[in-house]
């Protein structure tokens, strides 16, 4: 069935149960009969059917009734009530109990098969909703790292081989791909998990303080010390220092930096006396390290001192299969922040964002699902909640198969599919998602255009 959706037809006449039967079978759907409300409840615990069609007016049990019960089976399963006695009332009744909708009859079955495809599309997005929920509430990655990505999986396995040793490491990725994340994994995973995590953003901190801060200061060492303070690497002692933007760093500092993770000792400015310490030293930066070095961002045996391991952060564009679950996480986050109730996002908004390059990475991706959960509020984020930068990158997306004068519908729309297939990254349901079709579809064309057709 092309469609997908079994579909259960109550009504106690059975020339409308045969009509219906026919016309849903034309559509595409798999079809069940019942002639009462309580043969209705017997395919449903049987037969299990995505979606319920009833008549209102049935001699046993009425359909509002069935309504009630069906819906507390199964609160999610979509229930149409028909009747040849329509009435506001009835209608606001029905919809009140929880109908997807009242339709009279005769039946417009054009009206009839636009609800059931709203509802295809409601069950399939529920569908993905519960199958993420399920993920997230499995453990969707490691520690607080949310993907199931070839390029994610990759970047856990070096994670823990970290987090079972006690070497040092620079972290590399672009602003926002979750660089601090990593090094709070890795010291979670770690021997050192019950003791103390610093986190220093090095470029935050003003140049002529940077040695202060990182190793401590004592009491009148310069104007303004009017006590002794001890620096990061004695705040981290017996834990993990995270050193962020480790390229920022003054020179001059980093070589005092190297002194300290090669013999484990700090010297306070002013002071003449080391205190030994027990660190380990993770350290990132947005640049490629190797550059950093040849640029004299960064000191060559402060790097090769470092990189023991190296863990390289791949950008959400590249991991963009992870999207979904990121976003769903998101949403569950954001819906407890808000006292929001949105369900997740809809189809057409993941295919607005898949087609998002996401230059600020998950960061940026947090801040437009904070966005699109208050705009929204409720139900699912549709792409009217998302930010008009993202929509109009879909736009340009869509229209950038230009066609010269001449080309056949069936050229055309073999442009269109190969064209979104190489911008989604060869992802088959990314694609039919952007382009509105079903996956076997693009399966079908595919195979058609191997074979010269």
């Amino acid at each position: 069935m092309k469609n997908g959706l079994r579909i259960l037809v109550v009504d106690d006449e059975a020339v409308m149960r045969e009509v219906l039967e026919m016309r849903l079978e034309q559509m595409g759907f798999e079809v069940y009969l019942a002639a009462s409300g309580g043969e209705a409840s017997e395919v449903t615990e049987r037969a299990q059917p995505d979606l319920v069609i009833s008549d209102v007016m049935m001699p046993d049990m009425d359909g509002i009734e069935l309504l009630r019960i069906l819906k507390a089976g199964d609160p999610d399963r979509p229930v149409v009530l028909i009747t040849a006695h329509g009435t506001v009332d009835s209608a606001v009744e029905a919809l009140k109990v929880g109908a997807l909708d009242f339709l009279t009859k005769p039946l417009d079955y054009d009206k009839l098969e636009a609800v059931l495809e709203n509802a295809r599309t409601d069950l399939a997005q529920r569908r993905a909703r519960t199958r993420l929920e399920s993920t997230l509430d499995r453990g969707a990655g490691l520690g607080s790292l949310i993907g199931r990505s070839k390029p994610m999986r990759q970047v856990f396995k070096v994670i823990q081989m970290l987090g079972d040793s006690d070497a040092s490491a620079i972290i590399t990725g672009e602003s926002g791909t979750g660089k601090e994340l990593v090094a709070q994994t890795v010291h979670a995973l770690s021997s050192r998990a019950n003791r103390p995590f610093v986190a220093v953003n090095t470029a935050a901190i003003p140049e002529t303080l940077t040695e202060s801060e990182l190793f401590g200061h004592d009491k009148g060492a310069f104007t303004g010390a009017l006590r002794s303070r001890p620096g990061y690497f004695e705040q981290a002692d017996t834990g993990t220092l995270f050193l962020d933007e480790i390229s920022e760093m003054p020179i001059g500092v980093q070589a005092k930096l190297l002194r300290v993770l090669e013999d484990g000792k700090v010297r306070r400015i002013g002071s003449a006396r080391d205190v030994v310490v027990d660190v380990r030293v993770l350290a990132a930066t947005n640049r490629r390290p190797d550059e950093a070095v040849e640029m004299g961002k960064l000191r060559e045996d402060v790097f090769y001192r470092l990189s023991v391991f190296n863990v390289e952060l791949p950008p959400l564009r590249e991991r963009i299969d992870d999207l979904p679950l990121l976003t769903q996480h998101f949403v569950r986050q954001f819906n407890a922040k808000h006292s929001a109730e949105t369900e997740g996002i809809s189809e057409d908004a993941l295919a607005s964002m898949s087609s998002y390059r996401w230059p600020g990475n998950v960061r940026e991706l947090r801040n437009v699902i904070e966005r699109a959960v208050i705009v929204a509020r409720r139900g699912w984020i549709e792409s009217v909640h998302l930010p008009p930068f993202i929509r109009e990158r879909r736009d340009e997306a869509a229209g950038a198969v230009t066609l010269p004068a001449g080309t056949t519908v069936a050229e055309a729309e073999k442009r269109l599919i190969l064209e979104t297939l190489k911008q989604m990254d060869n992802n088959k349901s990314r694609a039919a998602r952007a382009l509105g079709i079903d996956v076997k579809t693009i399966r079908y064309k595919l195979r058609a255009y191997a074979g010269g057709g």
